[in-house]
């Protein structure tokens, strides 16, 4: 019997050797994944830009102190409606919220699904007596502290710390 020593740890014979291989056979390198990326990235875009413009543009131009705020609130409700009706289409809903009388506070659940796992968050937020000029700051309370993104009470700014469609 002979018995061959290596560095290598005799990864030669094993899958991995193969599909190391393989990659390196067909070319794909770093710049090549970057790419894909991009691709796919652009591909995300796009899918979001096909959402959006299902979704009900808003007419009118109030706040929770505007006389014209009951009006606003029936587009954001339709928007809403709209917005979950697709989700649930593409089987892809992550949220339900209910909101006050006044339409100024709301509160529900969101989730996430990660391999297999279903990682579900309490989700408030009011909406400010300055909207639609200021954002909204979710809350996720759980997540206070937890992550760079969040800062008081496990709150979120919409406007600077998320980027949604980002390359």
């Amino acid at each position: 019997f002979f018995f061959f020593s290596s560095r290598r740890r005799h990864t030669r014979f094993l899958p991995v050797s193969w599909a190391r291989r393989c990659v390196q056979e067909t070319g794909i390198n770093a710049e090549y994944m970057g790419k894909l990326k991009i691709f796919f990235s652009f591909q995300k875009m796009e899918s979001v830009k096909n959402t959006v413009e299902k979704i009900p543009l808003f007419s009118v131009n109030a706040g929770p102190r505007d006389p014209n705020w009951i009006d606003r609130l029936k587009e954001e409700y339709l928007a809403l409606i709209k917005y979950v009706e697709l989700n649930k289409a593409e089987d892809n809903d992550w949220f339900k919220i209910e909101s006050n009388k006044d339409g100024t506070k709301w509160s529900g659940k969101c989730w996430y699904i990660h391999n297999l796992v279903r990682y579900e968050f309490d989700l408030q937020f009011e909406v400010p007596a300055t909207y639609p000029l200021t954002p909204i700051e979710l809350e996720l309370p759980e997540l206070d502290g937890k992550t760079a993104k969040m800062y008081r009470g496990g709150k979120i700014c919409l406007d600077i710390h998320l980027s949604l469609i980002h390359i």
